[in-house]
C-alpha cells in the first residue's frame, strides 16, 4: 500500500539538487511544480554554486583522467589540488562535486569497492569514472 505522500506526489523521474547533488525527495507542496524544483533545501538555494565548486568538479575529472582505467581517487585529493593549505574546509564541497558528477553520469561513488547511492553514503568514499 502506498503512503499518503507517495500517493499525493507521483514522480516519474529522480532529480538531484543543483548544489549538493543529493536526491530531491518529492514533497506534497511541490506536487504541481516538481519539474521546476532545483534545490533540495533553502540552504542550498541560498548557497548556490560557487566558482570553487566548478574547480572541484574539474579537479576530480582531471585526476581521474591522469590515473586512467578503473582507478579511483579520494575527494580529499581534489580538495588538496584546489586549495593546498585549507583543503579540509573543502571536503564537503568536494563530496558535493562528486555527487553532482554522479547525477550527470560522469562518475561513480564507491565504498569498499561497491557502488553506493551518493545521497545516502556515509563515511569514506572513492570516486571513479562511470563505466
Amino acid at each position: 500500500m502506498e503512503s499518503t505522500l507517495e500517493a499525493a506526489v507521483t514522480v516519474d523521474h529522480e532529480k538531484s539538487c543543483k548544489v549538493c547533488g543529493r536526491r530531491i525527495e518529492p514533497r506534497r507542496k511541490w506536487r504541481e511544480v516538481f519539474d521546476e524544483v532545483l534545490y533540495c533545501s533553502a540552504g542550498c538555494r541560498r548557497r548556490g554554486l560557487r566558482p570553487v565548486d566548478q574547480y572541484l568538479e574539474a579537479s576530480i575529472l582531471a585526476l581521474l583522467d591522469a590515473r586512467g582505467g578503473g582507478a579511483t581517487i579520494c575527494p580529499s585529493e581534489a580538495a588538496r589540488q584546489v586549495e593546498p593549505v585549507e583543503w579540509p574546509g573543502l571536503m564537503e564541497s568536494a563530496r558535493a562535486a562528486a555527487r553532482r558528477l554522479v547525477a550527470r553520469g560522469r562518475v561513480q561513488i564507491l565504498q569498499r569497492g561497491r557502488i553506493v547511492d551518493p545521497s545516502t553514503a556515509r563515511g569514506p568514499i572513492r570516486i571513479r569514472r562511470s563505466q
